[in-house]
């Protein structure tokens, strides 16, 4: 079935941009083919990205409540941090990886300015900051009303109040309080479900974008895709290889190579499935029977690993939130670039480890930085290739930070211990 979604979504990628190309080369100026954008593929699109947007907030507020009221914090201790601890270390990694190849590659600048044109903004870009100073970008970040920041889309502060509410309801042992955890967990799988219900219109909506940008910018639009997924990809794959590689190396005590020749199965689970969720059966086994991981560690950091621990993700949301950035002629200053790094660091924690789970995040973040909403049309044709590169990322950076938590950690029992680092230390 997400093989067939995936197909649909590269056949109407194809037929909207070859029917914008055709378009542009004989239609031209032509006023039939202003009223085509402007009355039919442009309203088409930005209803799509309506719905996209509409869920957002509660998505985010369930996704990341319960990411972390399932940590049981109260409970955790050493192991707790650590894992928090190694987690923040990677994304943060992962994040400034992107940014650096994206502000270093330069994939969205050079395309036409008839793009600006191409798409307005579904909804208001929330306000940013007024100040530039890290002790009034702090006190901003705590909203007083989070209703109020909900609202414009103040993601920051949104994302300050679901961790702030998942401590408190992790840390709350009642049984109305579980009552409320089941309740967060009801919308959350409401709110899935209109996701997917929403997605299936993906086709159209990308196919009405995909037109409406063609016909007015022509093959440039193209070129410019190709090198937004090269960028991504190349991200992906230095994180992949040279930062879990060095760290489960020097952190962890093992050889890289054999790291990945252990977690193949999973690696492989995780691409052709592109949900971490779905990855995690086959992961729980990896650990335990390939990398000879303690249970209790494995168990834990993998489980709040599928949720909280999505570094390709938030490296994906932050090429692709700069990149369309570049693409529509957005300057964003160093400043502004943190904020989307924090975001993007946050959010890892709260996007659902599901296909497409990380779409909604990025229109968000988007329309905070004042880009077009539906900029995020130009690169859905190419989601579902993505979506199952950074989703390997994903699974190897929760194994990966298993294994570096797991070194020192006295297993429940001695058969549970990891095979002395065996034929993997020193390596």
């Amino acid at each position: 079935m997400r093989k067939q979604a995936a197909l649909r979504l590269l056949l109407a990628l194809a037929v909207g941009s070859i029917v914008g190309l055709i378009a542009n080369a004989f239609a031209g100026q032509a006023e039939w083919l202003d009223v085509c954008v402007r009355y039919v593929a442009e309203p088409i699109g930005k209803v799509f990205i309506r719905l996209l947007l509409m869920l957002v907030i509660p998505i985010m507020f369930s996704a990341l409540v319960m990411g972390i009221a399932e940590l049981e914090l109260a409970q955790l201790g050493r192991l707790g941090v650590r894992t928090l601890g190694y987690t923040a270390l990677v994304s943060t990694i992962a994040v400034l990886v992107g940014l650096v190849l994206v502000n270093v590659l330069q994939p969205g600048s050079g395309l036409p300015r008839e793009l600006l044109g191409t798409a307005r903004a579904a909804v208001e870009a929330a306000p940013l900051p007024k100040s530039t100073s890290a002790i009034d970008l702090l006190i901003g970040v705590v909203p007083s009303n989070p209703v109020a920041a909900a609202a414009p889309g103040d993601m920051l502060a949104w994302l300050f109040f679901s961790i702030f509410f998942g401590v408190g309801l992790a840390l709350t042992q009642s049984p109305k309080a579980d009552a409320l955890r089941q309740l967060i967990a009801g919308l959350f799988e409401v709110c899935m479900k209109l996701m997917d219900l929403v997605l299936k219109l993906a086709p159209l909506g990308v196919g009405a974008l995909m037109f409406a940008m063609t016909a007015r910018v022509g093959l440039a639009v193209l070129v410019q895709l190709g090198a937004y997924v090269g960028v991504v990809v190349l991200g992906l794959a230095f994180h992949l290889f040279v930062v879990y590689g060095a760290g489960v190396r020097w952190l962890g005590g093992r050889s890289a190579v054999g790291f990945f020749r252990d977690i193949r199965l999973a690696l492989v689970t995780a691409f052709s499935t592109a949900s971490s969720n779905a990855t995690l059966p086959t992961a729980l086994r990896v650990a335990e029977e390939n990398l000879r991981l303690p249970t209790h560690v494995s168990r834990f950091v993998l489980t709040a690993g599928a949720t909280m621990n999505q570094n390709g993700t938030a490296l994906f949301e932050g090429v692709t939130v700069l990149f369309l950035a570049q693409a529509y002629g957005v300057d964003l200053s160093l400043t502004q670039q943190a904020i989307v790094m924090l975001i993007c660091i946050l959010a890892g924690v709260g996007t659902a480890g599901v296909p497409a789970g990380s779409l909604p995040v990025i229109a968000m973040i988007l329309t905070l930085l004042g880009v077009p909403a539906e900029a995020i049309g130009l690169v859905l044709g190419v989601d579902r290739l993505l979506d199952m590169c950074r989703t390997t990322v994903n699974v190897a950076g929760d194994l990966a930070v298993a294994s570096l938590v797991a070194k020192g950690e006295p297993a429940a029992d001695p058969a549970e211990r990891p095979a002395a680092n065996a034929p993997d230390a020193g390596a």
